[in-house]
């Protein structure tokens, strides 16, 4: 809640000159810089710099890809990532930017080398060599800034992967149950590889766990649907609903639990739910004049629902909160 419309009402009633009301906003804390600000800010600006000017690199090669000659843009390429290295192994207050700045120039020269080659290989390949080869280097950086885009990096060639390995790329079909299955796996292994129990060893932080759950619910979520509405795959959306279920039990734990994950997770739970009660309702009982009559309970049962999962987090932050205090 913004307190400023408050207090200059309370200026205005009890008639405060400009001294006083300065006064009074110095004693409710608004003229002071905000917690962080100090430490954050830096930080940010210098991660954003660094993910400009990677992106600039990128384009710039991209937009002269004759300029410089096949030797000469590898040459580019591999002297910004040697240097952003090198700037991140002798500049400590510079290493997360220069260490993200490594991962990008990393990137560039895989998608350089496999434009240049041709060599065959699937998208899914160039992202997991891109996430293994920045491994060292995010252990090295100890980092969010690092660990958060590897984490995009890696979730990308997840995907990539069950993409190439099924049958069928638009549909969902019965006999890509093992390679969603081997998706979904392989995404909780990132998932617990950034979880605060082996933070002593990644340094990974909340963030970095935060983003890669919520790319792995999207993941469960987007298979499980396309077995929702695949005429011989339902068995997808029931064990995506059981995935999704269970780790939204182990993260309601004390020990486990993180707002942020279990957020995700249940609002995944949330749109499989309301999607497959939908799609029985309007398959099972659809006709022509109750159309509104359902969609409208729909929309109700869609609203109660949410409305819950809210509460019951709300509730269960407040009780493991009490039980650490």
């Amino acid at each position: 809640m913004n307190q400023r419309p408050e207090l200059y009402a309370v200026a205005s009633r009890y008639g405060l000159d400009a001294a006083a009301t300065r006064r009074l906003f110095e004693l409710a804390g608004l003229d002071a810089e905000p917690a962080g600000v100090a430490r954050w800010l830096p930080r940010g600006l210098a991660a954003l710099a660094a993910a400009l000017v990677g992106l600039g690199l990128i384009l710039w090669v991209a937009a002269n890809w004759d300029a410089l000659g096949r030797v000469g843009q590898f040459a580019l390429l591999q002297g910004f990532v040697l240097a952003a290295c090198l700037g991140a192994l002798t500049v400590p207050g510079a290493r997360p930017a220069l260490a993200l700045l490594a991962l990008i120039a990393i990137g560039g020269l895989l998608a350089y080398f496999g434009q240049t080659y041709q060599t065959g290989a699937d998208p899914w390949q160039l992202f997991a060599w891109w996430g293994l080869l920045a491994v060292p280097l995010a252990l090295a950086v100890r980092s969010d800034q690092m660990w958060t885009p590897w984490a995009l990096v890696v979730m990308t060639a997840i995907a990539l992967w069950a993409q190439a390995h099924a049958s069928s790329s638009w549909t969902v079909r019965p006999d890509d149950l093992a390679v969603y299955a081997g998706a979904w796996a392989a995404a909780a292994l990132v998932v617990g590889w950034l979880s605060p129990t082996l933070r002593y060893l990644t340094g990974a932080g909340i963030w970095a766990m935060r983003t890669a759950a919520t790319l792995a619910v999207t993941l469960v979520t987007l298979s499980a649907l396309g077995g929702l509405f695949s005429h011989d795959a339902g068995l997808h959306y029931w064990l995506g609903l059981l995935v999704l279920a269970g780790a939204a039990l182990i993260l309601a734990h004390p020990k486990a639990f993180e707002i942020g994950t279990l957020s995700a997770l249940v609002l995944g739970l949330d749109v499989l739910l309301v999607t497959g009660l939908g799609r029985w309702m309007l398959h099972d009982f659809l006709r022509e004049e109750q159309l509104i009559g359902l969609l409208l309970v729909l929309g109700l049962t869609a609203a109660a629902l949410v409305a819950g999962s809210v509460t019951a987090l709300l509730r269960l932050a407040r009780h493991h909160a009490r039980g650490k205090s």
